[in-house]
């Protein structure tokens, strides 16, 4: 069967969510497509990609499965609606909210390892209108198998949340430090912010390059993060990325911090644990793969394969045993203003093709 997919985004953050799937599904001979909700996005989709230019084009498209990298959806669309998630850890603030929050737009979730699947396996139970299954994250397809990169001298990454409240990237003391690091010599600095800091943010980190540090406009991380030793940042996703490499992070202030990471709460700490992390004690090292293990234990970038068959082998499942999605007519009502479409059809039930 040549089945649809259609990659569901808001942000260009998904795009290297999306792509290793994109590659798997067109390594099948199935036909793929791209849709982004948000305007800005649409126009910075790369020429090589199947662009859904409005949400009827999506209609129209008819899906058998849909591929989301955002919180929510347009219900109205037909298909098998997968949940990918657009970030690996929880929420940055409160547990039980954000990931794992229910919104009652999805039939299947792809979890990323046990930490999450857990969690969503006991909401499954509770909730009864979805499936769970574990299969690794998409994104991390190209990290793997880890390779290093030869390098003059030690190389730090540097990255941040959006949040202005758990932020690095607002500190302005934190950036003066990191200037006042990189102009010793030391090491090479590399800088990627999240994108959606404002650009007057961004610019505080262009204006202190030099010839040990460098800004990257990009959200295609693996390069840099195999370029690098170890990590700065602060409560962002990206630490829990770049730990799957099995190398330390030096924390600013994490709202979660832990055993496998090196986190510091003041400005003047942050050199001497950088130069901890650059020399790590076997204990920390132990706790980084013991998180690594629970958090995503795939390391064979097979992860969008695992995904595209359990997605497969669910939309032709008997579903029959599933609850219909919740009626949630006040979020379905925001993504019909989103879209300036509104459809008065919606799909509760989980589809099935036999």
């Amino acid at each position: 069967m040549n089945y649809r997919f259609l990659i569901y985004i808001s942000y260009t953050y998904a795009f290297p969510i999306g792509e290793p799937l994109e590659k798997e599904i067109q390594r099948r001979g199935f036909q793929v497509k791209w849709f982004a909700d948000e305007p800005e996005t649409q126009k910075k989709f790369s020429k090589d990609k199947v662009v859904l230019n409005n949400i009827q084009e999506a209609i129209d498209y008819d899906a058998h499965i849909i591929l989301s990298i955002t919180n929510s959806i347009a219900d109205f669309l037909p298909g098998l609606k997968v949940q990918v998630f657009h970030g690996i850890a929880p929420s940055k603030r409160n547990f039980k909210k954000g990931h794992f929050r229910i919104r009652g737009f999805f039939d299947l979730y792809s979890t990323q390892g046990p930490f999450t699947t857990k969690p969503f396996k006991k909401l499954q139970k509770e909730h009864e209108h979805f499936e769970v299954v574990e299969t690794g994250w998409p994104k991390l397809d190209p990290l793997f198998p880890i390779e290093e990169i030869p390098r003059e001298k030690p190389g730090i990454l540097i990255s941040s949340t959006f949040s202005k409240k758990l932020s690095l990237a607002y500190n302005d003391e934190v950036i003066k430090e990191i200037q006042r690091i990189s102009e010793t010599g030391k090491w090479d600095f590399k800088v990627v912010l999240h994108p959606k800091i404002p650009l007057e943010r961004i610019q505080k980190f262009i204006d202190i390059q030099g010839e040990n540090l460098t800004f990257y406009n990009t959200t295609d991380l693996i390069p840099l993060f195999r370029e690098s030793d170890i990590l700065l940042a602060d409560s962002t996703s990206v630490v829990t990325e770049f730990l799957l490499q099995d190398k330390p992070v030096v924390t600013f202030r994490n709202t979660q911090p832990g055993p496998h990471l090196i986190n510091v709460t003041e400005v003047e700490e942050i050199e001497n644990a950088l130069e901890n992390a650059l020399d790590p004690d076997v204990r920390l090292l132990e706790e980084i793969q013991q998180f690594n293990a629970n958090m995503h234990p795939f390391k064979d970038g097979k992860s969008s394969e695992r995904l595209i068959d359990a997605s497969i082998q669910f939309l032709h499942a008997d579903k029959s045993h599933l609850k219909p999605k919740p009626l949630n007519l006040v979020r379905k009502l925001k993504v019909r203003k989103k879209l300036g479409f509104y459809s008065l059809k919606t799909f509760r039930r989980t589809p099935r093709i036999k």
